[in-house]
This record gives structure tokens, sequence and C-alpha cells, in this order.
């Protein structure tokens, strides 16, 4: 199944918080979009990796999304180096998408700054045919994505632009939320972190709402890229 976007998370619930709104606005228009988290998110402060996978596919389902894999790399220790770096090649080129979206460029997180590079480099390599990787005992054809975004998580880091996801908002906080072990719960007893703070939860709407208010919508999502964006002319820009 070819895909038109596949988003890529070091974590289960990093492409829910760092750009759900736009994976739903997009599915809205008829696109086909996938998901690829790279760990288990075995080292969380709170859950388990088994309730992260029923969250994620619970996420999933609120999205539509058309896929969703997990390499079960390890949590907190992947690096990126060729043994990773074939293994997601080997999704990009099953799924063969137009667009990657993928990890923030820095973050608190030390998996968020590698699963970018990570997924960044897999995307330039999986398009060189003399790098050879097999599916199911069968070969596959290079393939390389023809943008790579990456979304914004905890770090508050400059968008290059921003998409207008007014409306898609709500769907992005139910899927979020999906991950119920994880976000603000006066009832959990299991121990804190930073994001199970309701200042946390809350700051997930107030960052859309601040990015739609500096493009002049109801709610956006910011993003950087990697080479500077074409547009026909200047009547395409908002």
């Amino acid at each position: 199944m070819k895909l038109d976007i596949l988003a890529i998370g070091a974590h289960p619930d990093d492409i829910e918080l760092g750009c759900a709104a736009t994976i739903a606005k997009e599915i809205s228009l008829g696109k086909k979009v996938g998901a690829l988290d790279l760990t288990r998110g075995e080292l969380g402060t709170r859950g388990s990796a088994e309730i992260r996978d029923q969250e994620a596919a619970a996420a999933a389902k609120i999205l539509g999304l058309s896929a969703r894999e997990n390499l079960a790399f390890a949590d907190g220790f992947f690096v990126n180096d060729k043994e990773h770096q074939l293994e997601v090649i080997k999704i990009i080129r099953k799924y063969q998408p137009d667009i990657v979206l993928c990890n923030a460029i820095d973050d608190r997180h030390i998996d968020h700054g590698k699963g970018s590079r990570l997924a960044s480099d897999a995307c330039f390599l999986s398009g060189l045919r003399r790098i050879e990787t097999a599916l199911n005992g069968e070969t596959q054809q290079e393939w390389r994505p023809k943008q790579v975004y990456h979304y914004i998580q905890w770090k508050n880091l400059t968008p290059d632009f921003v998409v207008d996801v007014s409306g898609f908002v709500e769907k992005k906080m139910k899927a979020v939320q999906a991950y119920s072990s994880q976000f603000y719960d006066p009832n959990n007893t299991e121990p804190v972190s930073p994001i199970t703070s309701k200042n946390f939860l809350d700051s997930i709407r107030y960052r859309a709402q601040d990015l739609g208010r500096l493009i002049g919508t109801e709610a956006g999502e910011g993003f950087t890229v990697e080479r500077f964006i074409a547009v026909d002319s200047l009547n395409k820009l908002k």
C-alpha cells in the first residue's frame, strides 16, 4: 500500500503530540497517512510497553491512519547507525510516502533529536539503488520521499511554516488522550513527570491557538524544513 504521508516518531505519542491535527486534516482531504513508531516507549515513567501498544492502536483508529508499525528499537538507547537505518529504509520503501513527518530536530528528550536524524538519514539513503533491502523475501526498489518535515515538540522552536489546522484540534486532543497512561489524570498514583501535569496537557491546545494567532487562523501546527520550500508564485503564499 502506497502512502501519501508517513509520520515517524521515536515514541508512541510523539506523532500525536507533534502533528496529529495536520494528519487529521490531510486524511479529511483524502490522503493516505501511516505512522511508524521507532520504540515502544518502554522507559516511560508511567504505564508499560504493552499499554502503549494498545494506546497507539486506539490513537491510530481515532485519526483514521491507513497503517501503523513499530520497529521496537531500544527506548533511550537506539542509535543512528547502519543497522537501524536499514530497518527504517525498509518501511520507507514499503510504503513509498511522498512526504515524511518526523521528530523535532532539537528537543528535551534525547530520543527526539536522534529519531529526527535517523529518519532524515534513512529518507536520503532509501533513494540509493545500491543499498539493497528485502521485505518478506522480496527485493525492494529504491524510494526517496519528496519532502521531509520536522514537527515541533517540547521546545518552542521557530517554525519554517505553519499549517492551518482549524477544526482539527479536538481530534488531535482525542488522539493524545488515547494515551491515558501518559498524561494528566488526577486519579493516577504513578510517579509524576514533566508530561503528566495539567499544564502540559493544556499547552497542547494553547500552542495550537498561538500558532493560529500568528497566521490569522483559529489553530496551527508548526514544522521546520531541511531545504527551502518552493512555491509557484507569490499568490500561492498566504
